[in-house]
């Protein structure tokens, strides 16, 4: 009696198994039914290209380029499917390929987070075509996506590598135009320095990206130099002379400015650029005089301008003329006799009216130093002119004597 009963009850826990079971798939066909579903515009992708390439071969056309895909699972898991589509793709293998021609069979890549225990997909043909690997060298150029920030301005770049191998189908190779390294920034203003990926690109400067292409290398190191503009006014330093001062006297130089590029702590403090200096004694009414623009090695003249016309003006004095006999010689070679031929000299003074009125030729002296005289015979020496007893009016001009040297 006892066996019958441990008989029947493993009896009614084998049914039990059996109606959850039943039970479960029932309530599983009733709440989340098999089905069919069909996505449109699958993507179709290649493995195995490396070994075409080493064959020597390519793939130039892949028919097509998109299918679409059966599915057939339970609701639930079709509709996480198509909620993630984007990671959906077909894959086939074209190692064994051989030029012309190829029918091969796609195998789907479900995406990351899909549960593809429960689905199922029929699979069908694409249409692959082979030909034998074309090559060609690019310059490796540089494109910036953005624009470089107000004030500042791009020095010259370096890429490396300088030039790249773009390798595929002729047809295919032969839309490329160029090949550009892409920095994409919206307001540039400091050096950059890193590796950025490689695109090719064709004659309308669009994108190549669904080509069958092998580049040599696909990111280049790229330095690209940042540096900051600014516009500096050119200065020049009026020394006093020939009884005119800074006060006196009216400047204008040509080009007023100059534009520069440094680094921001090199032109933080920069604010203007001499010229040097100019003697008044050397400006009678106006005179132009040409100066040099010198930088700081570390600055740039971005305006290109060596030069710089520098035009002085002496207003509001007046000028009088003395004749000068108060000759001399210094530094008189040794062995030589020096004779001095000029007489008197014409003295040109300038200052207020007033001042003028109480100068005396008595007052001036004119010297010639003889420490660069090396010939003998009647020749023109410099001479400087000295005006004593006053420092409010001064002598413009320059002057010479006539000398004999002889031994």
């Amino acid at each position: 009696m006892m066996v019958r009963l441990r008989e029947s009850r493993w009896v009614y826990i084998l049914l039990s198994i059996l109606l959850a079971i039943v039970f479960w798939a029932y309530i599983r066909a009733a709440v989340d039914p098999n089905g069919t579903a069909t996505i449109h515009n699958v993507r179709v992708e290649t493995t195995g290209n490396n070994v075409l390439t080493s064959q020597g071969l390519a793939v130039s056309e892949i028919s097509p380029q998109v299918v679409e895909l059966q599915v057939e699972g339970p609701n639930s898991a079709r509709t996480n499917l198509i909620r993630n589509r984007s990671g959906l793709y077909v894959r086939v293998d074209v190692s064994s390929c051989v030029e012309g021609e190829n029918t091969l069979r796609w195998r789907e890549v479900w995406p990351e987070n899909i549960n593809y225990d429960d689905l199922t997909a029929q699979r069908s043909t694409v249409t692959v075509k082979v030909e034998k690997l074309y090559t060609k060298s690019f310059d490796v150029q540089f494109q910036l996506e953005g624009r470089v920030a107000e004030g500042y301005q791009m020095g010259t770049i370096a890429i490396e590598p300088e030039q790249v191998v773009v390798s595929g189908p002729v047809e295919q190779v032969n839309q490329v135009d160029k090949v550009v390294a892409i920095l994409k920034a919206e307001e540039l203003s400091e050096r950059f320095a890193g590796d950025l990926p490689l695109t090719p690109l064709d004659k309308q400067g669009k994108p190549l990206n669904d080509l069958e292409l092998t580049l040599s290398a696909e990111t280049a190191y790229v330095v690209v130099p940042v540096v900051m503009m600014k516009e500096v006014p050119l200065t020049v330093n009026l020394l006093p002379g020939g009884g005119a001062t800074e006060d006196d006297a009216v400047r204008d130089i040509d080009p007023p400015t100059i534009v520069v590029s440094g680094s921001e702590a090199d032109l933080e403090g920069l604010e203007e650029i001499s010229l040097g200096s100019i003697n008044l004694s050397d400006v009678v009414g106006t005179n132009s005089f040409t100066r040099p623009i010198t930088l700081d090695p570390s600055l740039t003249n971005e305006s290109g301008l060596t030069t710089a016309t520098v035009k002085v003006t002496v207003e509001g004095l007046d000028t009088e003329v003395f004749v000068v006999s108060n000759i001399r010689t210094t530094n008189k070679p040794d062995g030589y006799t020096v004779d001095v031929v000029t007489q008197s000299v014409l003295i040109t003074v300038r200052g207020p009216a007033e001042e003028l009125a109480n100068i005396d030729a008595s007052q001036i002296r004119v010297v010639a130093n003889l420490s660069d005289v090396t010939t003998e015979g009647t020749q023109q020496v410099r001479a400087h002119v000295y005006l004593d007893g006053t420092s409010t009016v001064g002598v413009i001009g320059e002057y010479s004597i006539s000398v004999n040297i002889s031994r």
